[in-house]
């Protein structure tokens, strides 16, 4: 009797022999080619990804008042128990359009001191009376406590003043004017509301 023997197929890979090159496996489609550094410098760079959280920057809203604190100090209260330190901001607000206006603001923080002060000077904002050109029609003369202003139309010259009453009237929106601080005062508060009593005089 005769036995047939069979042998299992075993699948078997190409072997390459010497001399031939070996023949690089297909890529699929779809997978991207791996970059060499030469390639990776002649691209140009590669768009970032956005930060998260999306653009920080973003523009606020622009404030119905332009504001600039003349004076901040610290001031002491001795009490029963002991002495309270407070701080004290004068404070002037204006929209550079004819309105205007000085507060004051107390308070043992700092920021709560200027809060306060921004709106108590909102209360007291006033309308300067001025012409299309923001001019004022005349020159004015006033004294409030021991400050003494002098206030004088300058066409062509700007804005000529000093101290605290620079500060109004460049808030106010005034141009083209002069001031003048007829008395030796340091008092940047009582200069301040002297100015503002000064164009509340004027006449349109």
């Amino acid at each position: 009797m005769t036995e047939n023997t069979t042998k299992d197929s075993v699948p078997t890979t190409p072997v390459a022999t010497e001399g031939q090159p070996e023949t690089a496996a297909p890529q699929t489609a779809g997978a991207p080619a791996s970059e060499t550094p030469d390639e990776r410098k002649r691209n140009p760079r590669r768009p970032r990804r956005a930060r998260r959280g999306g653009n920080r920057r973003e523009e606020r809203a622009r404030p119905e008042f332009e504001q600039k604190i003349i004076s901040i100090r610290r001031v002491t209260r001795v009490m029963a128990g002991g002495r309270r330190f407070s701080f004290s901001v004068a404070m002037v607000i204006g929209d550079k359009r004819g309105k205007v206006g000085v507060g004051i603001g107390k308070a043992g923080d700092t920021q709560l001191a200027i809060e306060k002060a921004y709106r108590d000077a909102k209360k007291n904002i006033m309308t300067v009376p001025m012409n299309k050109t923001q001019h004022i029609p005349h020159d004015v003369t006033i004294k409030y406590a021991s400050s003494e202003v002098m206030i004088m139309p300058a066409p062509g010259r700007g804005l000529v003043a000093g101290s605290s009453v620079r500060t109004v009237l460049e808030l106010a929106g005034v141009k083209d004017v002069t001031a003048k601080l007829l008395s030796r005062s340091k008092n940047k508060l009582n200069n301040a509301r002297a100015a503002i009593a000064a164009l509340e005089l004027l006449k349109a």
